[in-house]
């Protein structure tokens, strides 16, 4: 009897044999790669982005908390600093015809009402910029109507009540910012869709 060996054949070198798939998924995991380091910089500008996108609504906001903040401090007795000088200058609009506790009170429900309306917007906005822009009429009128209280003797210089009236010089401006950008949005013509 003759023993015949039986060599195993190997596949053409063409033709490849898919490789069984792992039997633990869980090793075989992509390569570890470090988180990026994020700079710091990178973090400011995604803080300035965010700022910016919300700009006017911030602007419309702190100002109406000052704007509340005042208004609200008037309905105190003696808790404004500013109560006295603004009964002094509204006794005088007013030629002494109202109590000086109507016009406090009336001041106060007028600070709020503008403060609420800036905060909320929509609707509000428009009524409280108006109301806004006539209260600084008001406010800056002071500089004249009260001129011992407002100016150093002999001098250009505001007194500490003066630079408390001059200092709304950078609220007039937020909203006239404010102002603008209600104006614009409301003024462009709307598309009319065809149908």
């Amino acid at each position: 009897m003759s023993s015949s060996t039986v060599e195993p054949t190997l596949p053409p070198p063409d033709r490849t044999t898919p490789e069984p798939p792992s039997r633990e998924p869980h090793l075989a995991r992509p390569p570890h790669h470090p988180p990026a380091v994020r700079r710091p910089w990178s973090r400011l500008a995604d803080l300035a982005g965010l700022v910016d996108a919300h700009a006017l609504a911030l602007l419309r906001a702190t100002v109406g908390i000052v704007f509340v903040g005042f208004g609200v401090l008037k309905l105190f007795p003696s808790a404004s600093p500013a109560e006295q000088l603004a009964v002094d200058a509204a006794t005088k609009m007013t030629l002494g015809l109202v109590p000086e506790t109507v016009l406090l009170l009336s001041l106060a429900a007028l600070e709020t009402a503008i403060g609420i309306g800036l905060i909320v917007g929509r609707r509000l906005l428009r009524p409280a910029l108006v109301a806004f822009f006539l209260h600084m009429g008001g406010v800056f009128s002071t500089l004249v109507l009260l001129p011992d209280a407002m100016w150093q003797p002999h001098s250009p210089a505001p007194t500490m009540e003066g630079q408390y009236v001059v200092k709304n010089v950078v609220l007039v401006a937020v909203c006239l910012v404010v102002a603008a950008n209600e104006w614009a949005r409301h003024s462009r013509p709307r598309r009319r869709t065809a149908g």
